[in-house]
C-alpha cells in the first residue's frame, strides 16, 4: 500500500476513505489520530492491525457535534453533560455506557465506550465530511512515542495506512485527559491537560484511579482507557528518570551518563532550560522550562523520537512537577521509561 502525504486540502478525500472503512491519520490539538469508522468492527480491527495494538486496548470514539454522544452512549449523566458543555470541544475523554450498536471492536470489548470532542478545526473538518463518528487512537505503531507531526506519523505508518492528513505540529502534545463518569464519583483513568482541579471545578469531588497514579507498573488492570495497562511512549533505548534535590538530580545524570559513555554506549540527557547547560556527557537536550509545563508537554514526544533517530542506547531525564500537568507529564515519562526511577 502507498501512503499519501497531504494537505488539508484533501478532506473530501479523506471522508471518502472513512467511508469506504479504511484508515486517515489526521491532526488533532492533542497528537495525530488514526482514525476510521467508530461503528464499523472491520475498520476499527484495522486500526489494530496497523498499529500492532493489543485488542483489548479500547479506542476513542470522536465526534464533531454534541448531539453524536447519543449517537454511541446509552444515558449521558448530569455531570457528565457538565463538563462536556465546559471543555468540548477540548482534550477531554469520557467513558460513557454504550450502546449495543457500537462495536466489541472499538471498545475492546467493554461495555463502555470512551466518546472526545477534538477542538481541532481539521479533525472536526474530518469528522462532518465523512459522515462517521470516527474512532482514533494515536497514529503511531503501539508503544512508541505519540505523533505531534505528519512525519512522526509517516515513520510509523508509511505503507500500512492509504492517507495522513498533514495539519502541521499540534499544540498540546500529549493526549487527552480520560474521565470514567459511570460511577458515583468521577474517576480520572489518564491525566491530561484538563486537571483534576479543573475538573472539581465543574463537578466536585473527582478521584484518581490508583492504576495511573503509582510510580509502579500496575497489575492485573482491566484497561477501561487507552494507556492504562501496557508500556506506551517509549523510545527504543532504556530512559531513566531521576527524582529528588535538584541539584543532586543534576550531578547523578552527569555521574551515570558519563559511566555508560565510558563502556561505549550511545548517551542521552533530557534536561531543561534552567539546567541543560550543566550537563557535560552524552548528547542533551532540553525539554522546555520548568515555569512552563505547556512547553514540556509539546515538546515531550519529539524529544523521545529525536533519541531513536540518534540511536541512543541509555537515556537520563530530570522528573518533573507532579501537580497540573505535571502529573500528566510525569504518567507519560513513567510509562515511557518502564517506570525506571530513581530517587536522589
Amino acid at each position: 500500500m502507498k501512503t499519501k502525504l497531504v494537505t488539508m486540502e484533501a478532506i473530501k478525500e479523506a471522508g471518502e476513505i472513512i467511508r469506504a472503512r479504511e484508515l486517515v491519520a489526521f491532526p488533532t490539538e492533542t497528537v495525530y489520530g488514526l482514525g476510521a469508522d467508530a461503528m464499523n468492527s472491520e475498520a476499527a480491527a484495522k486500526i489494530y492491525a496497523a498499529k500492532g495494538r493489543p485488542s483489548d486496548n479500547p479506542l476513542i470514539v470522536h465526534i464533531a457535534d454534541m448531539e453524536q454522544v447519543d449517537m454511541v452512549a446509552k444515558e449521558v449523566p448530569e455531570a457528565a453533560r457538565k463538563i462536556m458543555e465546559a471543555f468540548w470541544p477540548g482534550p477531554l475523554t469520557v467513558i460513557l455506557n454504550k450502546k449495543e450498536c457500537v462495536p466489541d471492536g472499538t471498545t475492546g470489548g467493554l461495555k463502555t465506550v470512551a466518546v472526545r470532542m477534538p477542538s481541532h478545526p481539521g479533525a472536526q473538518a474530518l469528522i462532518r465530511e465523512s459522515g462517521r463518528v470516527i474512532a482514533a487512537p494515536s497514529a503511531n505503531t503501539s508503544g512508541r512515542p505519540s505523533p505531534t507531526t505528519a512525519q512522526h506519523v509517516l515513520e510509523d505508518m508509511d505503507g500500512k495506512i492509504p492517507m495522513i492528513l498533514d495539519g502541521g505540529p499540534v499544540g498540546i502534545g500529549i493526549e487527552s485527559t480520560i474521565v470514567d463518569m459511570t460511577g458515583e464519583v468521577p474517576m480520572i483513568l489518564r491525566p491530561g491537560y484538563i486537571t483534576k482541579a479543573m475538573l472539581e471545578s465543574v463537578v466536585g469531588t473527582v478521584q484518581v484511579d490508583p492504576a495511573v497514579s503509582g510510580k509502579q507498573m500496575p497489575e492485573h488492570v482491566v484497561a477501561k482507557a487507552p494507556g492504562m495497562k501496557y508500556r506506551h511512549y517509549a523510545p527504543k533505548g532504556q530512559l531513566t528518570l531521576v527524582e529528588g534535590d535538584p541539584e543532586k538530580v543534576v550531578d547523578k545524570i552527569n555521574q551515570m551518563a558519563l559511566e555508560k559513555e565510558k563502556e561505549g554506549y550511545r548517551v542521552g540527557i533530557i534536561g531543561t532550560d534552567e539546567t541543560i547547560g550543566r550537563y557535560h556527557a552524552g548528547i542533551c537536550r532540553s525539554i522546555g522550562s520548568r515555569k512552563d509545563p505547556d512547553s514540556v508537554a509539546a515538546n515531550l514526544y519529539s524529544i523521545l523520537r529525536e533519541c531513536d533517530a540518534l540511536e541512543l542506547d541509555y537515556m537520563y531525564s530530570e522528573s518533573f512537577f507532579e501537580q497540573g500537568l505535571g502529573n500528566a507529564i510525569m504518567n507519560r515519562m513513567l510509562k515511557a521509561a518502564g517506570y525506571h526511577l530513581i530517587t536522589v
